[in-house]
């Protein structure tokens, strides 16, 4: 086995070192496999929730976000926020709701090659899955943020309201009206996801760094 190989993709595992430690090496793989299946899996399920209390709707209206469209009472809600300037939902993150699937998608992939990868670039694949969760909220916040700091000063209601940020977690909002937004299950798959992965790595690194250490010192990945 070529040293570049061997850096790039790691060791093989001789099949009596598997035998004598088959625990060893399937932890890891059975891990990251868990944890992709998670991540899949979130692609059907909610990852947002939103409710907004207003005095004309004592019911109170829902947005669901999912990572590729948005459910519920949006055109409602579209219309409360055009009195104070705020445009519409639907105009909000719309590269990444077309893009969404086809990434997780990606993310599946490279978690399943992180797998088959035996040294430390197998992390660098995984790492896209690992920060997902966050960068989900991240962009959230960025675009209820966007939203919220840009009114129309020509709306019905603007000179009565001033720039405001919505809050992606937790309880907000401004005047008479309340948000309540939590995360949604599809959400909580992908942390799940990212946490397995973590720890998927750590028996990864026990696996396979002893293993990769006496093939780089014996110049063979053999």
């Amino acid at each position: 086995m070529s040293q570049l190989f061997l850096r790039l993709a790691g060791p093989r595992v001789p099949e009596e070192e598997y035998r004598r430690h088959r625990l060893r090496y399937l932890t890891p793989t059975v891990l990251l496999s868990l944890a992709r299946v998670l991540l899949l899996v979130s692609i059907f399920n909610p990852y947002w929730h939103m409710e907004l209390e207003a005095p004309q709707y004592p019911n109170g209206l829902y947005i669901t976000a999912y990572v590729n469209r948005l459910e519920g009472d949006v055109k409602e809600i579209d219309g409360l926020n055009h009195y104070i300037g705020m445009r519409p939902i639907e105009q909000a993150a719309v590269f990444e709701r077309t893009t969404a699937v086809w990434l997780v998608l990606a993310m599946f992939l490279l978690v399943e090659g992180a797998a088959l990868i035996h040294s430390k670039w197998a992390v660098v694949l995984a790492l896209p899955a690992v920060l997902f969760p966050v960068g989900f909220l991240v962009d959230l916040q960025f675009w209820l943020y966007t939203f919220g700091q840009n009114l129309d000063p020509g709306a019905p209601l603007s000179a009565s309201v001033k720039p405001f940020t919505p809050t992606v977690l937790g309880e907000g909002g401004i005047g008479q009206f309340k948000t309540y937004s939590d995360a949604g299950i599809g959400l909580w798959l992908a942390g799940a996801c990212a946490v397995l992965t973590i720890v998927g790595f750590v028996f990864h690194r026990r696996a396979y760094l002893p293993l990769y250490q006496r093939a780089v010192a014996g110049g063979t990945g053999d």
